[in-house]
């Protein structure tokens, strides 16, 4: 499967919850102030190092953070063997989901019958 996403960062501002290395991340944040700088070419010489994502889930009963830099994200590649985004903070590699949720529409179309409604 190809990601229809150029770069992480796109994925992330489109996607409701993450999946880091297997374990599922549904409270993740973006530094959109750090991005919004990086867009109007107004970040510091610093930029690359500060952390652009925050995320974090449930391991059994541990809590775990993560937290990847500007320039970790920015680096990251996208491995369509595991359908996940690669990409590496220090020593360490990860591979990143981002997943869109599924909503249903509760809405009544027009002139349809109502449940229970003869036809």
């Amino acid at each position: 499967m190809s990601t229809p996403h150029s770069s992480l960062i796109d994925a992330l501002q489109a996607a409701d919850m993450l999946e880091v290395d297997g374990l599922y991340a549904w409270q993740f944040s973006l530094d959109n102030e750090l991005l919004a700088q990086v867009s109007a070419g107004s970040a510091g010489a610093d930029s690359q190092r500060k952390p652009l994502l925050k995320a974090e889930g449930l391991d059994g009963r541990t809590l775990r953070h993560w937290q990847f830099s500007l320039g970790a994200v920015m680096a990251a590649s996208f491995d369509a063997e595991h359908d996940s985004w690669s990409l590496s903070e220090g020593d360490e590699r990860h591979l990143v989901k981002c997943l869109a949720a599924i909503s249903g529409d509760n809405e009544h179309d027009e002139g349809e019958p109502e449940p229970g409604e003869d036809v």
